[in-house]
């Protein structure tokens, strides 16, 4: 870069108009951080590892026996997140979803959506056996229990149903 001496000070100045040092790069754009599918799965194991070997831990009160009244650190599962995987491949959330989606990565699609598979299965499995909290976890994955309150008439209650005595006798004959 240039700079350029005033009073003292630098001042880092960009590359003249019309220059041509793009050409002289050895490559254009910066490598992939995983080389390959098999290096991202790798190292999604050794973040499921890892996860499996870092439990979170609360303090229960031991309250019978001759330890009672001490604090006892209880284990507590910790939920696998994609957060918590792009951190601690030290890449962007955006980044993996290149992996997940963009054309460009096309060998590592597979990978990625066993990746996504097996975070969303911990989670539920976490969730459905009492170890994580069923409420986040559900909202985490999308699963919701809906209800439709509306009606035919844009009201928010739902209208009752009424059947004449006729018309119940001849659903009942039906029958």
């Amino acid at each position: 870069m240039l700079k350029r001496k005033i009073s003292k000070q630098y001042y880092i100045m960009g590359a003249p108009k019309g220059n041509e040092f793009w050409k002289a790069r050895s490559k254009h754009g910066r490598d992939k951080i995983f080389s390959s599918p098999k290096a991202l799965w790798n190292a999604a194991n050794e973040y499921f590892q890892w996860n499996t070997d870092n439990p979170l831990y609360t303090n229960e009160v031991v309250r019978t026996g001759q330890d009672a009244g001490k604090l006892l650190p209880i284990p507590l599962m910790r939920a696998m997140t994609l957060d918590g995987l792009c951190t601690f491949l030290d890449i962007d959330t955006d980044t993996f979803r290149n992996y997940a989606t963009k054309e460009e990565y096309k060998d590592f699609f597979d990978v990625s959506t066993r990746i996504r598979q097996i975070i969303d299965d911990q989670k539920f499995q976490g969730a459905a056996a009492g170890m994580l909290n069923a409420n986040i976890i559900a909202r985490d994955l999308g699963l919701t229990d809906k209800k439709d309150l509306s009606s035919s008439d844009g009201s928010m209650t739902p209208q009752p149903t009424i059947i004449v005595k006729e018309e119940l006798k001849d659903q009942l004959d039906k029958l």
